[in-house]
């Protein structure tokens, strides 16, 4: 085992591709100018070519940007393809689509199929599609590659909110995490997942604005705030480098203690 001079040359990717799904999100955005500060070249897919262009731009990297909607398999294999197409390869896919629980509350016992059916595929089948095709042109290239999944503490702990499609999706994609993980461990592919709390961006302003939901919210957590996104940075160039060559079929919490306590 060769030791580097530089400890921290290992986070580095440079000369790396990564396909970011939902890169023009909030969460998605920051995560695109982590990838691209530590040297990779950008595939940013977001639902508008106009925004995930501006986080494309606004990442200041190498790269390209897209509009597909991942929930279609066609949309997702195209996300992936264009980073062969661009650059050769595909070695880091990051998904950090989903979210929109708060525009999905209802009763357990009257949850809509309907709406049960948009969540599971905004939080779930997002996730599958790009990863399913991000790993055939990882397998194809011979070189390895990282898949990482955007979880969230819903995933393991319940909300008397009318969370149900949001929780199961998130549930099952810790689940699918250490599957995808346990089946392309021996093409060098890792799969992981972080499970953050609430992160400050604009798609739970409506539930933040709740003073007593934010309150109580706050009282939860043990470091008394909510999740930045400048909070996921470490953990998502940790598990999209080098440095977590023998980390696979794992979920990081970030979470500020919220879990420990419950």
């Amino acid at each position: 085992m060769t030791i580097s001079s530089d400890e921290l040359e290992r986070f580095r990717i440079d000369g790396r591709v990564a396909v970011v799904i939902g890169g023009s999100g909030g969460i998605g955005a920051r995560l695109c100018a982590a990838l691209a500060g530590v040297g990779a070249r950008l595939v940013v897919v977001g639902r508008d070519r106009e925004r995930a262009t501006a986080a494309l731009d606004d990442a200041g990297g190498d790269g390209i940007a897209m509009a597909a909607d991942v929930t279609r398999k066609a949309d997702a294999d195209e996300a992936v393809e264009a980073g062969v197409q661009a650059f050769g390869r595909v070695d880091v896919l990051v998904n950090a689509a989903g979210g929109g629980a708060g525009g999905a509350l209802y009763p357990a016992e009257h949850y809509p199929e309907s709406e049960w059916d948009r969540m599971l595929d905004l939080n779930l089948r997002s996730a599958l599609l790009p990863s399913q095709a991000a790993a055939r042109a990882m397998i194809a290239g011979g070189r390895g590659g990282r898949v990482l999944h955007v979880s969230s503490v819903r995933a393991r702990l319940g909300i008397d909110n009318g969370f149900s499609a949001y929780v199961a999706a998130k549930g099952a994609l810790e689940a699918l995490t250490r599957q995808q993980a346990t089946e392309w461990a021996r093409h060098g592919i890792t799969v992981n997942a972080i499970s953050p709390t609430f992160v400050r961006t604009p798609q739970v302003e409506d539930l933040l604005a709740d003073a007593d939901f934010r309150t109580e919210l706050y009282r939860r957590i043990p470091l008394g705030r909510i999740a930045e996104t400048d909070d996921l940075v470490g953990a998502v160039l940790l598990l999209a480098s080098d440095a977590s060559a023998f980390i696979t079929g794992q979920v990081l919490t970030l979470d500020g203690g919220l879990t420990a306590c419950q």
